[in-house]
């Protein structure tokens, strides 16, 4: 699905990216490479295959898009360096695009280890009138664009059945991001007048007005 937002395209993939169309930069948040190992470590039994799952999809929207700037929108590591690192160097020597990490909570990990790969890392970024931070800002002149919210929303049928899906939530002045991430649960909004949910499944992007 295409938005427009302050008369800019944005493509909504259902992996949970957004590929800003006039940029060519491909907008990513909280993927939170290492968790599986992180929690595989402490004795939890999640499958190793989640693992390939996290770079599969970055494969394909990469490949999809091909754009000029990854941007990953904060938390693109859970926690310290552990196995996963070495598959996202590889993963980074396949890139021919330039990436760009805006620091979350979470991004623990040396800036230093970061530059020697290539990887620019900024605390926000601020862009033809967008802010692109990681938590959501209120910022008067911008439209923010971030994550760390991972929402989700709730689909409830005629029978009360319920389906908890992730998506982009939008305000007036801001497009939260979900989590791209495998086993990062989801955060379940509340639409308001005037505000939107772009639901996605497995293979398209749901709109749902408030």
């Amino acid at each position: 699905m295409t938005i427009n937002l302050q008369n800019q395209n944005f493509q909504l993939h259902p992996s949970g990216a957004a590929f800003w169309q006039e940029k060519e930069i491909l907008l990513i948040s909280d993927v939170h490479l290492g968790k599986i190992s992180h929690f595989r470590k402490f004795g939890s039994a999640v499958p190793l295959k989640a693992i390939n799952a996290n770079f599969l999809r970055l494969n394909e929207v990469v490949a999809k898009y091909q754009p000029k700037i990854i941007c990953f929108l904060g938390d693109l590591f859970h926690s310290s360096i552990n196995k996963e690192w070495d598959l996202f160097e590889n993963w980074l020597e396949t890139l021919e695009a330039k990436v760009i990490l805006i620091a979350g909570n979470h991004d623990i990990i040396s800036p230093l280890k970061y530059r020697e790969l290539g990887v620019a890392i900024h605390s926000e970024w601020q862009l033809s009138g967008f802010l692109l931070t990681h938590h959501p800002e209120d910022r008067s002149d911008f439209f923010n664009i971030c994550g760390h919210i991972h929402p989700g929303y709730r689909l409830v049928g005629m029978a009360k059945q319920q389906l908890k899906l992730p998506c982009f939530f939008q305000k007036k002045q801001q497009l939260i991001l979900p989590a791209f991430g495998e086993f990062t649960g989801n955060y379940i909004m509340q639409l308001k007048e005037g505000e939107k949910a772009y639901a996605i499944t497995q293979k398209e992007v749901i709109l749902i007005p408030g």
